[in-house]
C-alpha cells in the first residue's frame, strides 16, 4: 500500500506543477508564441475547468472501477497533453493540451483520498490529506525557480517534453503498484444527486467555491506578470518569488492538518486561516506596489493561509455516507478546482478591461476581486455546522 501511496503522491506532484508552471512559462511564452496574458490565463482556467469537470465521472469510477486504473488511465491522457504543449505553436494548442493535462491530473489526489477514507481511521483523515498536499506542492515549487533554472538551460519545449517522458512513467507506476481498497458491500444505493440534497453540505461546499482559487489563482498565473509589470522583474526574480509563494503554502498544508485536533474546531481553524488570507489579499490591493519583502511577505501570506483547502475537504467528509466517499470527495473537489477555472477567466477578462496606468491598476482589481469573494464565501460558512473525527 506504501508504493501505492507514494506513487500516487509523485503524480500530485505533478498536479501541482502543471496548475502553476504558467506563472514562469508565461513571460517565455508571450515573447515567443506572442500569445497574450489573457490568452494564458484562459488556458490556465481550462486546466482547472477540465480537471473539475471530470470529478463527476472520477468519482463514480472510484467507487466502481477503484482508484489504479482510474488514476493510470487518465494520468496517461496528460501524459499526451504534455507533450502537446511541449509541440505548440500557438494558444489554440496550449489550450487544447491544457484540457488534456487537466483530465489526466484529475483523480490522483482524490484516488489517495479515496484510500485514506477506505483504509484508515476517520481522525486521521485532515491530517494525511494536508500531508499528501504538502508534499505534492514540492510540484509548486519545482515550477518556480528549478523551471525558471530548466528553461534557462534547455529551453521551454524541452523542459515540457521531459515532463511529459515523467508523466507517462509515472503512470505505469500507478498501475503496478497501487492497490484498490476492498468495495463496500450493500447500501449501493446513492449518487451525487443525494448528496447534493444534504443541506448540512452546501455552507461547506460554498468555502469549497472560494478557499483555493486566491491562492491558486495568483501562484498559477498572475504572480509571474505582476512582478514583471509592477516591479520589472525578471526571469530569476520571478522564480524566487514564486519560490517563497509555494513554500508558504507547502508549510500552509503541514500546518493546518493536525490544527483541528489541537483546536477542537474545524470550522474555527477553517475561518480563522482564511480571514486572515482575505486581510493579506485585502494589504495587497491597498498597497500594491510595495516591492521587496513586504510584497514577498504578503504573497506568501496568501499562500500560506490560503491552504485550507484540505481541511475544508476533511470537513465535508465527515459528514459523508460510506458508500459514497468517492463521490463524495470528489464532488468537494469539484466545486474547489471548477471556481478556480472560472476565476483564472475571469480575472483575465479583468486584467484586460482595467487600463495598465498605473502598471499596477489591472493587479489592484484583482487582489480586490480575491479578498471579496473569499469574505462572502466566509459569510456563508459562518452557518456550517462544526464537526471533527
Amino acid at each position: 500500500m506504501r508504493a501505492g501511496i507514494a506513487c500516487l503522491v509523485l503524480a500530485y506532484v505533478l498536479s501541482q506543477f502543471y496548475r502553476a508552471f504558467l506563472a514562469v512559462l508565461s513571460p517565455v511564452l508571450i515573447a515567443d508564441l506572442e500569445v497574450t496574458a489573457e490568452q494564458l490565463a484562459s488556458a490556465s482556467g481550462l486546466w482547472f475547468l477540465a480537471f473539475a469537470l471530470m470529478q463527476i465521472p472520477v468519482g463514480e469510477a472510484l467507487d466502481r472501477i477503484g482508484p489504479r486504473l482510474t488514476s493510470a488511465v487518465l494520468l496517461s491522457v496528460g501524459a499526451v497533453g504534455a507533450g502537446l504543449f511541449a509541440a505548440a505553436k500557438g494558444a489554440l494548442a496550449i489550450k487544447v493540451a491544457m484540457v488534456l493535462i487537466g483530465i489526466g491530473c484529475s483523480p490522483v489526489l482524490m484516488a489517495a483520498y479515496y484510500i485514506f477514507a477506505r483504509s484508515f481511521p476517520p481522525a486521521v483523515f485532515g491530517t494525511l490529506a494536508g500531508a499528501v498536499i504538502g508534499v505534492g506542492s514540492l510540484g509548486n515549487i519545482a515550477s518556480a525557480l528549478p523551471l525558471a533554472w530548466s528553461v534557462e538551460q534547455f529551453g521551454w519545449r524541452g523542459s515540457v517534453a521531459a515532463l511529459a517522458a515523467v508523466t507517462i512513467a509515472v503512470a505505469l507506476a500507478i498501475a503496478l503498484f497501487v492497490r484498490d481498497p476492498e468495495r463496500v458491500v450493500g447500501h449501493s444505493k446513492g449518487s451525487v444527486l443525494h448528496l447534493l440534497r444534504m443541506p448540512v453540505l452546501w455552507p461547506v461546499f460554498v468555502m469549497m467555491v472560494v478557499c483555493y482559487y486566491p491562492a491558486a489563482g495568483l501562484r498559477g498565473l498572475w504572480i509571474g506578470p505582476y512582478a514583471r509589470d509592477v516591479f520589472g522583474a525578471g526571469p530569476e526574480a520571478i522564480g524566487t518569488l514564486t519560490l517563497v509563494m509555494g513554500l508558504a503554502m507547502v508549510a500552509g498544508n503541514f500546518a493546518y492538518g493536525p490544527l483541528d485536533r489541537l483546536l477542537g474546531t474545524r470550522k474555527g481553524l477553517v475561518l480563522g486561516g482564511n480571514l486572515l488570507c482575505a486581510l493579506c489579499l485585502l494589504a495587497l490591493w491597498h498597497w500594491p506596489a510595495l516591492g521587496g519583502w513586504r510584497t514577498a511577505a504578503l504573497l506568501a501570506g496568501v499562500g500560506f493561509f490560503g491552504a485550507s483547502f484540505p481541511m475544508v475537504i476533511a470537513h465535508g467528509r465527515a459528514f459523508l455516507p460510506h458508500h459514497l466517499v468517492g463521490r463524495g470527495v470528489t464532488l468537494l473537489n469539484f466545486f474547489g478546482i471548477g471556481a478556480a477555472g472560472l476565476a483564472q477567466i475571469i480575472t483575465g477578462r479583468l486584467y484586460a478591461a482595467v487600463p495598465a496606468d498605473p502598471p499596477s491598476a489591472p493587479y489592484e482589481v484583482l487582489f480586490l476581486f480575491f479578498a471579496l469573494s473569499l469574505l462572502a464565501g466566509l459569510a456563508v460558512y459562518l452557518l456550517a455546522k462544526d464537526r471533527t473525527d
